[in-house]
């Protein structure tokens, strides 16, 4: 028997309490890198000539070759706050990959111990002569340079569009895409030959912006007789065709409140037993602010201010030189009584109320910095925005926070070089200074950049593939949290799992539901059945011959997939049924994040629709991933508490390696005998069957959603078209069809969809979702493992 089940027998009021033997330092003051060395000469030694340069590839943006329009932007508009992306040599690299390791190793004298961002940018970032010559240089083409970060991986520079376009031999324009208007580069930008080794690229030509990750709120209003919320009817919208949304009845909806979720995910133990997330800081990262009175009325609505949580919404400075975080407030102030004003921003709401919902006595931050500048339209700082500079600002910040949730995602082939790298950087540098960073897998199936729309190839015209990973969640260094739907509506099980009549603020639910993966197509194989027909193909015809103008077509699922540039950590190796390639795999983990049909949602409280006491007035509902990656980040909290408060570090870095490992001991590894807590563990077995596992393994369903082909040279691989479409009643000669895991599918099925659940691992859900009192119980095994510290490490 391993020792997660040895200690799932023990008392679990005894395993909440108690003191480890010994206690790890928590900071990188007393540590030496024991068998790793950082020292290196600079790599610029040549003189920098302007005359010679090289071009550094794919840092434009291929989807300016679909614009309308294009015209030269005047050379006189500032681009502010650019970001230049510096590269380490590839033995720093892998000097900070081995301690990053050493790091998540209980049996290694480095485990647990952190790195300062000074600390992270001395050992691992470029060297400081080269970092003056990279600035000197900027000088010299006429630039201004506010600051060098910590990390030694980041220059923040201003100047002109003249200036841009001369140094780095490009041509901003201004593209008419889609009718709107962006700003962008023409080409791949180039740098001076003696300058290559060091410069990844420049972050901020261009404005193009992710998506956030949450789904269209439903309003909603509840009704007594029905015990359920009733739906605000859009007198606009045409109505769905028979057959389509078929689990929405005049019933009405259902809408979770946070007890529901502490009730389904194993936390109302620990939570009893004092474990809140009291004392851990989660950082949301955004782009736009919310009303902070939002987050009152949610914690005093759902009982949740007695556990002592904190909220605070502030702009995140950088650590030295003039700001680049603008406040959204002051930046949009101009348009106040215009349409594009909104001090109340659904997804920053969301993630900061649900991070809250599942730790209540944390303290939340929400880290927001604009993404606009006035006159010149969408920001000029990268593609992630202000998202990006609020995470980059906190991490290398001389307060960090514990834990850290990302909402926002974008397909890594629709995303330029320099902002990946970049992306990738942040994320290693956070781990490295033990913050937990869970970051939302996208909603739109395997293809992340199609949120709330259907694939269909236009976001990356040069890489056609209707599978991708989210380029803000496939870094090797941070947890990337799937999407999953309660199973209890398509299996016909609602009354073993909710009570006939909910609870304000004590919900519905029951116990732990079974999951699916989420997926709102016609490729939902569970809906299917569940519908009466023989399979996905034959569900997907019906919605074809109700909806010949593919109207209600859709690609809205949890999305996960393999990782076309990060390459497969060796924790991601080790769990039974990881995909036997040589890319980092999406997602990690999964939690709900809504449910085929509309049914299921969760509730926010938001300065529109407030909540108030008995559900009396209108509510707002959503889902999405962008739910998932906050939950999981509360779970986190609950974990880093749980852990100190048996005298070990409160900071655990990226979560992942660790949860795979002790996946691995629940679903066995990737080769030999699995053990039978494998199919003990199976989501489908409820909450009894499930009782004493750390995961739910997600094992029915699939996320192989629709895809559209709008024209003859625009048709999208790794999709099996099963029928023709006049597509919006605009593209008479498209095609629609399923996402496959073959390039070019002439069938369709179990073998090759994208993708389906599976025992073990899989891109639907990777581990699957988790019972938070019985994961508390076997982190505290894994991390008592280590060593006892000793004065010479």
């Amino acid at each position: 028997m391993n020792n997660i089940q040895l200690m799932l027998r023990a008392s679990i009021a005894a395993a909440l309490i108690g003191v480890s033997a010994h206690s790890l330092a928590n900071t990188a003051s007393d540590t030496a890198f024991v068998g790793i060395s950082t020292t290196e000469a600079p790599r610029i030694t040549q003189t920098v000539d302007n005359d010679h340069v090289v071009t550094i590839p794919k840092t434009h943006l291929a989807i300016v070759d679909l614009a309308s329009s294009s015209s030269p932007l005047d050379g006189s508009v500032a681009m502010s706050h650019m970001q230049l992306v510096l590269k380490p040599s590839a033995a720093r690299q892998a000097a900070m990959e081995a301690l990053i390791t050493k790091q998540h190793d209980p049996k290694s004298v480095q485990f647990d111990h952190w790195l300062t961002p000074q600390q992270f940018g001395d050992s691992f970032g470029v060297v400081d002569g080269d970092v003056a010559a990279v600035t000197a240089w900027l000088a010299s083409q006429g630039f201004t340079v506010n600051s060098v970060y910590p990390n030694k991986a980041q220059i923040d520079f201003s100047g002109t569009v003249a200036q841009v376009n001369h140094a780095f031999h490009t041509q901003e324009n201004i593209y008419t895409i889609d009718n709107v208007k962006h700003l962008a580069n023409a080409g791949d930008i180039s740098v001076p030959v003696a300058l290559q080794s060091v410069i990844a690229g420049v972050m901020g030509l261009h404005d193009s912006q992710p998506r956030p990750l949450v789904k269209k709120p439903q309003i909603a209003q509840w009704d007594a007789s029905k015990k359920a919320f009733v739906p605000k009817v859009d007198a606009t919208a045409t109505t769905a065709p028979k057959g389509i949304g078929q689990a929405i009845s005049a019933h009405g909806v259902r809408g979770l409140v946070p007890n529901d979720m502490a009730t389904m995910y194993g936390i109302n133990t620990i939570r009893n037993n004092g474990v809140t997330g009291k004392g851990i800081t989660i950082a949301v990262v955004e782009e736009y602010p919310m009303v902070a009175t939002d987050w009152t009325n949610f914690v005093n609505e759902f009982n949740l201010a007695k556990y002592g949580g904190t909220f605070q919404q502030f702009n995140p400075a950088p650590p030295s030189g003039v700001t680049n975080c603008l406040d959204p407030d002051v930046v949009l102030a101009p348009f106040k009584g215009t349409p594009f004003y909104n001090p109340d921003f659904l997804e920053t709401v969301l993630d900061a109320e649900w991070a809250t919902a599942i730790a209540p006595g944390a303290n939340i931050e929400v880290a927001v910095c604009s993404s606009y500048t006035a006159g010149l339209g969408a920001t000029s700082t990268n593609f992630f925005g202000g998202t990006f500079i609020a995470a980059t600002n906190l991490i290398n910040g001389s307060t960090r926070p514990d834990v850290i949730s990302a909402s926002y995602g974008f397909g890594e082939h629709a995303v330029d070089s320099a902002s990946k790298t970049a992306i990738d950087l942040m994320w290693a540098q956070a781990d490295a200074e033990g913050i937990s960073v869970f970051v939302s897998s996208g909603d739109s199936g395997t293809n992340p950049s199609y949120n709330g729309s259907v694939i269909n190839g236009l976001r990356s015209p040069t890489d056609l593939s209707a599978l991708d990973a989210n380029a803000f969640a496939s870094s090797p260094h941070d947890t990337g949290v799937g999407g999953t739907d309660l199973a209890d509506v398509l299996d016909g099980t609602t009354s073993q799992y909710f009570a006939p009549t909910p609870s304000v603020v004590g919900g519905s639910a029951l116990s732990y539901v079974p999951e699916i993966p989420w997926n709102e197509s016609c490729g939902n194989g569970v809906a299917a059945k569940a519908a009466g027909y023989s399979s996905v193909l034959a569900f997907c015809q019906v919605y074809l011959k109700h909806d010949p103008d593919g109207f209600y077509a859709t690609s809205e699922a949890g999305s996960g997939g393999p990782s076309s540039t990060d390459a497969k950590p060796a924790w991601q190796r080790q769990v039974y049924n990881a995909a036997r390639d040589q890319s980092r795999d999406l997602p990690d983990v999964a939690l709900f994040a809504a449910s085929y049909g509309g049914y299921t949602w969760v509730i926010v409280c938001t300065n529109a629709f407030p909540c108030a006491p008995g559900f009396t007035t209108q509510m707002e509902l959503v889902g999405g991933t962008s739910l998932s990656s906050p939950m999981f980040a509360g779970i986190q909290a609950l974990m880093d508490q749980g852990l100190q408060a048996r005298g070990l570090p409160v900071d655990q870095g990226n979560a992942a390696p660790t949860l795979y490992a002790l996946a691995a001991q629940e679903y066995g590894g990737s080769s030999g005998l699995t053990p039978s807590s494998l199919a003990a563990c199976n989501a489908d077995n409820g909450a009894k069957g499930t009782a004493g596992c750390v995961f739910h393994n997600v094992t029915r369903g699939s996320n192989s959603t629709q895809c559209v082909s709008l024209f003859n040279f625009l048709q999208v691989t790794n999709c099996y078209n099963y029928g023709s479409v006049n597509y919006l009643g605009l593209f008479t000669n498209a095609t629609i069809g399923l996402t496959s895991a073959d390039t070019s599918p002439t069938s369709y099925g179990a073998g090759n969809k994208a993708y389906g659940a599976q025992p073990g691992w899989s891109f639907t859900s990777g581990l699957g979702s988790v019972n938070a009192t019985n994961l508390l119980i076997a982190w505290r095994a894994f991390d008592d493992a280590s060593p006892a510290p000793t004065s010479t490490p």
